[in-house]
């Protein structure tokens, strides 16, 4: 479109026609967007909580918004089937004129031209003021390389004609050269090629040129046979497919005859009728003996055989190149059916999309809790980039014909569809699968990272804590520990998958330490609730099922499994002790400094 002079009318028409085209790929991003955003937005300002205390369930609050996007899908398909066929040939009409349009002469220096049919123009040194080029050479070659002229001016002026179908070049001071190919013999041709030569102060020279803007007809593309797919709606589409795979089949029903009759077994065409498979027949016979093909090939002379052979390769060869060129049309037939089920899928896909992307985006926005233009953006962006990749690994499988084109074109749908469901069923049941500080809390115990406590002193206090009733339930904390220490230290391998004590003595421990911490957290002493901040956060122990089941206990006797699953828990089990270890040192000094 640069540099073509195309007017401003033209060029908001193909930008409108062009936006309009938009609007089946970016009518399913918006709604996906739209929907994150809407729910993100109730989900972050808790009126999705509290909807849903009120008894409403997440399907009852989207009630509303699925009428909705069900009719715009509605009107998402007929906008496909009616407005589309028309927006698409209009769109390609005009661009097709634009590209074939002459861009606008705008000569630069120092650099051949190209663009005139026929001519090449090196100017080298314009006036940007005037317009006037100098230091001209105009190579001619529209009458052949052998007639080629060339031009050579001191400066020149170029100007349009009133209707744009010529330049005129008005050249001064220069010289033009020209072969001569007159009377030249092919002796005369080797030695010396005549030319003649001219002078001028002024010369005139007119170039045609068509700078004029043709819109071509819509009816061209109507009427393409390879290309008329995009101004179709469903039932012309429906009916180009049964006429064209209709053709294919018979085209198909010839081919296989003409194989048959005329191809391989040609031989047979030059018996008479009731002759044909007379040796078939006289083969039944067992005192008639029939000689084998290799026998009679053998007993020709040599230079029969090779005739026999270069005969078989020329016939192989001939029907080779007569089946490809049939099967050139058939291929481009074929990939035009294709074409026309990929527009006829679309008029379905797309509304079909939009009711997808709604039930992933309203679920990932009620579950994100995220409103705004940030994550809602990044979430739509990320989501859309999968299923515009997906579409469009669809679509060319469809178009090449290498998948059906049911599953081609409703790929991108049957991967998305389940993701829909799943978070759809998520979100109904509050689940945090993307609540950040799920993954968080694994990725902080799968890499050992510790939780840290923190305990600002409170500016309200309730209840003041009893520092001699605290320091008995260390002291007994303690002795839990000790006790932890003798009876369930070590680990054996049948007492890791069968015995439960291990896990519930270290859960009482845990609860009675988290316990007493919380009191200590309504102490208004600095050096006391600094102290409970050192204290380490208990982890459980990892195990793949739980101590004493059914699947533990096949673990246990899977023992290359039950040995790989225990060795990977031995790092949970020295962290657990070391932070008993821990506790007990910190038990003490807790104990000192709350009785001071």
């Amino acid at each position: 479109m640069v540099g073509k002079g195309l007017g401003l009318n033209v060029l908001g028409e193909m930008f409108l026609y062009a936006a309009l085209n938009l609007i089946p790929l970016a009518l399913p991003l918006s709604i996906l967007l739209a929907s994150l955003m809407v729910f993100g937005n109730m989900g972050e300002n808790l009126e999705l909580l509290a909807i849903k205390s009120a008894g409403i369930p997440l399907l009852g609050i989207m009630k509303p918004l699925i009428i909705l996007v069900f009719c715009i899908s509605i009107g998402a398909f007929f906008f496909q089937n009616n407005a589309i066929p028309i927006i698409q040939t209009k769109f390609y009409s005009l661009l097709i004129s634009i590209r074939q349009a002459s861009p606008a002469l705008d000569i630069p220096e120092k650099v051949f031209y190209k663009d005139i049919p026929g001519y090449n123009l090196y100017v080298e040194r314009k006036d940007q003021k005037t317009g006037m080029l100098h230091e001209v050479m105009i190579y001619d070659i529209a009458s052949g390389f052998n007639n080629m002229r060339v031009i050579v001016c001191d400066s020149a002026e170029m100007s349009s004609s009133e209707d744009k179908t010529m330049v005129i070049f008005t050249m001064h001071n220069g010289q033009q050269f020209q072969n001569s190919n007159q009377g030249r013999s092919s002796r005369y041709d080797q030695d010396f090629v005549p030319y003649s030569r001219e002078s001028f102060s002024k010369k005139t020279m007119l170039i045609p040129y068509d700078a004029n803007f043709s819109r071509m007809g819509e009816d061209v593309i109507e009427g393409s046979s390879t290309s008329n797919y995009v101004s179709k709606n469903l039932s012309e589409l429906s009916s180009s497919i049964d006429s064209m795979e209709l053709v294919m089949d018979s085209v198909n029903r010839v081919d296989r005859n003409m194989m048959k009759n005329y191809s391989y077994l040609s031989f047979r065409n030059s018996y008479p009728k009731e002759l044909k498979d007379s040796i078939i027949n006289t083969a039944v016979s067992p005192e008639i003996i029939v000689p084998s093909p290799d026998t009679l090939f053998v007993s020709k002379e040599p230079h029969e055989q090779s005739s026999i052979l270069q005969g078989a390769v020329t016939k192989a060869e001939n029907n080779s190149n007569e089946f490809l060129f049939r099967s050139l049309n058939k291929t481009t037939t074929q990939k035009t059916i294709n074409r026309h089920w990929v527009e006829w899928h679309r008029k379905f896909t797309m509304p079909f999309t939009c009711l997808i992307f709604f039930f992933i985006g309203a679920p990932l926005g009620s579950i994100v809790r995220k409103g705004g233009l940030g994550t809602p953006i990044v979430i739509s962006v990320i989501l859309f980039i999968i299923y515009y990749i997906v579409e469009n690994v669809g679509y060319k499988m469809t178009r090449d014909g290498v998948w059906a084109h049911w599953f081609g074109m409703w790929f991108s749908s049957f991967i998305l569809l389940p993701i829909g469901v799943f978070l759809t069923y998520k979100a109904m049941n509050d689940s945090v699968i993307l609540n950040v500080d799920t993954y968080s809390t694994i990725i902080k115990r799968f890499f050992f990272i510790r939780e840290k406590r923190k305990y600002p002193v409170k500016s309200v206090i309730i209840e003041t804590p009893k520092y001699d009733e605290i320091a008995v339930s260390l002291n007994e904390l303690t002795n839990d520990i000790d006790s932890f220490f003798n009876n369930q230290l070590p680990l054996t391998y049948k007492k890791y998958w069968t015995d439960e004590s291990y896990d519930k003595e270290l859960l009482s421990i845990k609860t009675k330490l988290e316990i007493i911490l919380n009191n200590i957290s309504n102490s208004r002493k600095p050096e006391v609730l600094s102290k409970a901040e050192e204290f380490p956060v208990l982890i459980k122990n990892a195990r793949l099922f739980d101590t004493g089941s059914a699947l533990s206990k096949v673990c246990m006797y899977l023992f290359p499994v039950g040995i790989i699953l225990r060795l990977l828990s031995i790092p949970f089990e020295l962290r657990i002790k070391r932070d008993l270890q821990e506790i007990k040192r910190l038990n003490r000094e807790l104990i000192t400094i709350a009785t001071a």
